[in-house]
């Protein structure tokens, strides 16, 4: 059977497409949306998003990691996925859909998106790190020499040991280069290695930095391995809502397998 995709990128972390809203694709498989997303024998992605439709919104996002498993909330994917529900004309320059953590309100510009996020609510503030969940569960840490440490080893290591063990965790590495600007780096559950960029880690990340004090605005920029993104957000009594995710969603190639 013919499989037509597309593929989509969100600085530089890219993702295979498919139209799923006649339902034909096997949700079931996860051989094959590993293979899809295979660098070598497949399309090659850090994750595959269906385009399905909702009853009462615009669309519904499913969103699988490169290991073929169904997971939690990818910002940058739902970026993506606006960009590519308007190239559908399923929207025009407004979107509500529904995630696996919720519904998501956006819009697109010229080719940026912004994306609504999760609040946050709860973050755990510890000796030498911090967890928060932004749709996605984040291990965020400061990390002085950002450019040059072994990011896939201490990023596994923390993802798999104490306390997050067998469900896991995104690990992110961070260092402050000005008041509202952060350098960013990623190791994502299920891709199992760095990815050129993160949008719930950096959400994650300006949220966690806010908190600590390390700036005081409410606009951050952060600088990640495939570009730039921001974040924006308003706090109250440590609880961030009206939280949003800004950057690029570039439309790459289509194809059929």
């Amino acid at each position: 059977m013919q499989q037509t995709f597309y593929k989509y990128q969100g600085t530089g972390n890219d993702f295979v497409m498919i139209d799923n809203r006649q339902q034909t694709f096997d949700k079931n498989n996860t051989k094959h949306i590993a293979f899809l997303c295979d660098r070598r024998f497949g399309v090659g992605a850090d994750g595959l998003i269906l385009l399905e439709n909702h009853p009462e919104h615009d669309f519904k996002m499913v969103y699988y990691n490169a290991d073929g498993n169904e997971s939690t909330m990818c910002g940058n994917g739902g970026r993506c996925l606006v960009a590519f529900a308007q190239q559908l004309g399923v929207i025009k320059n407004k979107a509500i859909f529904e995630a696996i953590d919720g519904l998501h309100h956006a819009t697109i510009d010229n080719g940026v998106v912004k994306l609504q996020m999760l609040n946050v609510d709860s973050i755990a503030l510890h000796d030498n790190y911090v967890f928060l969940n932004t749709g996605s569960p984040h291990h965020v840490q400061f990390e002085a020499d950002i450019e040059n440490f072994d990011i896939k080893r201490t990023g596994a290591n923390i993802r798999y040991g104490a306390p997050y063990n067998e469900a896991g965790t995104n690990v992110n590495f961070v260092k402050q280069e000005l008041d509202t600007t952060f350098r960013v780096r990623t190791y994502e559950r299920g891709v199992e290695d760095e990815t050129l960029s993160c949008g719930t880690g950096v959400t994650a990340v300006a949220i966690a930095m806010h908190r600590l004090g390390k700036t005081n605005k409410k606009h951050i920029t952060l600088n990640v391995q495939g570009g730039v993104l921001e974040v924006t957000f308003n706090v109250e009594n440590n609880k961030y809502n009206n939280v949003w995710l800004i950057g690029p969603a570039v439309f790459v190639f289509k194809g059929t397998l």
